[in-house]
């Protein structure tokens, strides 16, 4: 590939520059599969040369994932190491960076028991809890970018060889993260800009609803008082920005957790931990799933909304043009990381307490008071199209078009 070194320099810089916006004397922990060792060298050296004070790397394998899924006797799957999650805990209480390279491959655990898999899912959240509380409060800064793996890059273009579909893969990732410009982390500054003005709009507004309407969603859902809008940078505890995903074209805050009525149908296949959920409907009342259907997929999301009891809630709603980056290259990505930024999208699981007003010093407890979903699942999907409406309501009862035709108003 043409000025493909050139590109993973820029890559690699764009991800610690405007993504973590690493600070000089910060720890650097990097979360990263083992195809993606090119990458995380050019990264670790760029770190130091940024002035890093140290840098770990945390390697995973995914077929050993699979064969313990396999093999392992299943009180095993209950048990996690205690020290790598105290390890994360301490690492975000220090003040580190986290950086994840997200790879999956949709079709790994497709052979696997779904409810061996839950068992793992809900053993790992459990544990990793109190460490996931400092990423979704953003009191450290974290940001996931992706690198192609073979599995991966053949399952978005099965049509190619294995290496054109690797290089097919690598130039929409450089694409969709502004890679190709000829200064990125300008063009990133100028896309955070844009997002900020789309923040500004909804949160003067203060909504009180959101009405969402295609040929097969048919969903309201009510805002919790005080709600925040926010999306491309977040500010950490450090007082600097930085921008958790790349790419990035939502903007999200979260619904009521007892106030979502209706139907959604995906849009897009989820791929959840390496098993696709593929064209589902979520049927809502008073904000929980009711009913549930998926042409594939039916026992995964079965057990991903069994994980607790908010998992059959919502936490999170996002705000996506049809027309992005993302979308525009009319790729499915199998890979939440940029299907999301395809499209429009809620979450099932917890909510960030970032997007309520003293969300981060509140309780659990005080989070549902204020009708805030908790949960150990936190679990993107798909529901934007081309056609769909966004209606927000304000409190006198006003309809203000948000979207139309998927695209903003």
């Amino acid at each position: 590939m043409e000025n493909f070194q050139q590109n993973l320099e820029k890559y690699a810089e764009v991800a610690l520059k405007v993504g973590l916006n690493l600070q000089k004397g910060q720890t650097l922990v990097i979360n990263a599969p083992i195809p993606a060792l090119e990458f995380v060298r050019k990264a670790t050296k760029k770190a130091y040369e940024m002035g890093a004070r140290n840098v770990h790397v945390e390697w995973a394998d995914e077929e050993l994932t699979l064969i313990k899924l396999l093999l392992a006797p299943e009180d095993a799957l209950k048990e996690f190491p205690m020290w790598k999650a105290k390890g994360y805990e301490e690492m975000a209480k220090e003040g580190a960076a986290f950086l994840s390279i997200s790879a999956a491959n949709p079709d790994l655990l497709k052979e696997a028991d779904p409810e061996r898999v839950a068992t793992v899912n809900k053993t790992t959240a459990t544990a990793m809890k109190p460490f996931k509380v400092y990423i979704q409060n953003a009191s450290v800064n974290w940001n996931i970018v992706s690198v192609p793996t073979k599995e991966w890059a053949k399952k978005v273009f099965p049509q190619l060889d294995e290496s054109e579909a690797i290089e097919k893969l690598w130039e929409n990732i450089f694409k969709v993260t502004r890679v190709d410009e000829e200064d990125p982390v300008k063009a990133w500054e100028d896309h955070i800009n844009n997002l900020k003005e789309k923040l500004e709009f909804l949160n003067t507004k203060k909504f009180k609803k959101l009405h969402f309407k295609d040929s097969r969603t048919d969903l309201t859902m009510e805002l919790p008082e005080g709600h925040i809008w926010v999306g491309g940078g977040l500010e950490c505890e450090g007082g600097f920005e930085f921008v958790p995903n790349m790419p990035t074209e939502e903007v999200f805050s979260m619904p009521l957790k007892e106030g979502v009525h209706g139907i959604v149908h995906s849009t897009k296949p989820l791929n959840y931990g390496g098993n696709l959920i593929e064209d589902f409907t979520l049927t809502f009342e008073k904000g929980k799933i009711v009913d549930f259907s998926a042409e594939t997929g039916y026992e995964t999301l079965k057990k991903l909304l069994e994980t607790d009891q908010g998992a059959s809630y919502l936490g999170e709603v996002a705000l996506v043009p049809h027309r992005s980056p993302v979308s525009d290259t009319h790729v499915i990505f199998f890979n939440t990381l940029f299907d999301e930024n395809a499209s429009s999208h809620f979450a099932v699981g917890s909510a960030y307490p970032i997007c309520i007003e003293g969300g981060t010093k509140m309780t659990p407890k005080e989070m549902e008071e204020k009708g805030v979903n908790t949960s150990l699942a936190h679990v993107d999907f798909m529901i934007g199209s081309p056609d769909m409406d966004i209606d927000g309501e304000t409190s006198k009862g006003d309809l203000i078009p948000i979207f139309r035709k998927g695209n903003w108003a």
